[in-house]
């Protein structure tokens, strides 16, 4: 795929750059608590603005239904990326109307315009490729040109991602050449020991990635919600805890697998457990029980990894050469049940290993425990779109900048 140096060696002076960026952050009565998205497309947007582009930038927030939704407005996005480059940004509150011709109208080479979520138009995320179609071509009207760098959703066939490009000369923004530049060191020539750490919920949301997993990994890490499933697959009881009773046969297969193949599944030997689920706003000490995870009581749900597990899965890590971690270990928005994500983050900054944060939850508690984001090797900014390429699937819109 052509990348943005290329863009910027043939020149963008004056001429409408559309940069497909991942504003998605979280929330809190409309108050960002979590900025990292936004930061992660700065170099693209910076290298634009310094090379005289007229940069519109365009973004998804969340899951509106294909209409206008005050809750899932992009202007907090729009401001703070304002702060951030140090200069105002315009902000079109519509995607492809009166008001994003407007703004777009009245850039100067060097400035910026944010258009409103994409999602609000329900051509953006349609199944229908007319009706995509249609709202890339509307999109296209606002453009000379196409940068890719929504890491976050080039896993998604939507029409700012997958038809868009399509319409426009594109190349890839610094954010996807590095997104896909770790992920290739992480399918190809892969520096072993090669541990992987999953933890997360839902073991479903995570099988493609392990039956893939079990052909590349050296050792698999479980932890979260998701590990009760595989606890309950061995013959455990598990009291009240998250589980996927339709998944079990699947996880027993996989660990049938890995014990076939070599790969050395680890489960915690000890979890942390209470009777109900702890309150997150208030974050009241919860109290938490420390248990064998092989003797869960009836009335006891499982919420972390407990103390000897911390040390097992620092001594699993401690020497890898290379380490890609997606999911935390346990209610880390609570402190009583964050130690499990601490230790783990704690464990990959203490090894020499290439370390991959994959995203999603995971980069968010790196930043909300206070973790230093320059001493991983790498941060993602799309969970879903890292698990997916190390699945093996085509990504849509890394296959769209790639035509």
């Amino acid at each position: 795929m052509k990348t943005i140096e290329e863009l910027l060696a043939e020149g963008v002076d004056g001429k409408r750059v559309f940069v497909r960026a991942d504003l998605n952050v979280p929330l809190a009565d409309g108050i960002i608590t979590d900025d990292g998205r936004i930061r992660a497309v700065l170099p693209t947007v910076k290298a634009l603005v310094a090379a005289g582009a007229k940069v519109v930038v365009a973004s998804h927030l969340g899951r509106p239904k294909g209409a206008p939704d005050p809750a899932f407005s992009l202007l907090p996005a729009a401001e703070r990326l304002g702060e951030l480059l140090g200069g105002p940004v315009a902000f079109a509150q519509d995607t492809v109307g009166p008001a994003a011709h407007e703004a777009v109208d009245g850039l100067q080479p060097g400035q910026v315009a944010v258009i409103e979520n994409l999602r609000f138009n329900p051509g953006e995320t349609s199944k229908d490729d007319t009706e995509r179609g249609e709202f890339a071509d509307r999109l296209a009207a606002l453009a000379d040109i196409y940068v890719g760098d929504g890491f976050g959703a080039v896993h998604r066939k939507h029409a700012s991602v997958y038809d868009l490009p399509a319409r426009l000369p594109h190349y890839a923004g610094y954010l996807i050449a590095t997104e896909v530049g770790v992920l290739k060191k992480l399918t190809e020539d892969v520096q072993r020991p090669y541990v992987v750490v999953l933890g997360g919920a839902k073991v479903s949301d995570k099988l493609g990635v392990i039956d893939h997993l079990l052909e590349k990994a050296d050792r698999i890490l479980i932890g979260g919600g998701m590990v009760f499933t595989f606890l309950k697959a061995q013959g455990h009881e598990i009291g009240t805890s998250l589980v996927q009773e339709d998944q079990i046969s699947a996880v027993r297969e996989y660990l049938t697998r890995a014990k076939e193949r070599g790969v050395e599944f680890v489960l915690p030997v000890d979890v942390l457990t209470a009777p109900e689920f702890p309150d997150l706003k208030s974050k009241a000490p919860a109290h938490p029980n420390t248990v064998a995870a092989d003797a869960m009581p009836d009335d006891q749900m499982g919420l972390d990894i407990g103390p000897e597990s911390r040390k097992l899965y620092a001594s699993k890590l401690a020497d890898a050469a290379t380490v890609f971690w997606n999911g935390p270990m346990g209610v880390f928005e609570h402190p009583d049940y964050a130690e499990g994500t601490k230790a783990v983050a704690q464990a990959l900054l203490d090894s020499r290993a290439f370390t991959v944060v994959g995203g999603g939850d995971s980069a968010a508690a790196v930043r909300i425990l206070g973790f230093d984001e320059q001493a991983f090797g790498h941060i993602s900014t799309g969970g879903g779109a890292s698990l997916e390429y190390l699945e093996g699937k085509t990504l849509p819109g890394l296959a769209a900048l790639e035509n």
